[in-house]
């Protein structure tokens, strides 16, 4: 008798998605900002329940097994830049006026990041909303 257990073994089909240790460091912070999703924003902060910017980053990059610095220029001037074309889920998203950073964000893909984006707002996903932005990977 084939169980549904061995036919997934022989097929190569999996029942379930793998470990999150096997997953890498870019899908682990995603994962981890993606789940804030509703959590308020608040000037300097850096969760586990509000957020700024950078404090979003920070904190999902901490909670996937990294330490990055704790503002947006600084974690720009720390990550290894990237082209737009290599980007990939789980970047940082840097805004920029001129050659300031003044927002951070995470890239879920499909032009689109998680962040903590200003006051009254909340954790949320959105689209890019400017041609103004760096990426780069810590």
């Amino acid at each position: 008798m084939v169980t549904v257990v061995t036919l997934s073994v022989l097929t190569g089909a999996g029942l379930a998605p793998p470990p999150a240790q096997a997953a890498t460091l870019q899908a682990r912070a995603l994962s981890v900002a993606a789940s804030k999703q509703g959590d308020p924003y608040r000037y300097g902060a850096a969760g586990p329940d509000s957020f700024d910017c950078s404090g979003l980053t920070f904190f999902a990059y901490r909670q996937a097994g990294t330490r990055l610095p704790r503002t947006a220029q600084a974690q720009y001037d720390s990550a290894h830049h990237i082209p737009r074309s290599d980007r990939r889920p789980g970047d940082l998203v840097f805004f920029h006026s001129g050659r300031s950073v003044y927002h951070v964000a995470i890239y879920a893909g499909n032009d689109q990041v998680w962040h903590a984006p200003h006051p009254g707002a909340d954790v949320r996903l959105e689209r890019i909303w400017t041609d103004a932005v760096w990426y780069g990977r810590p």
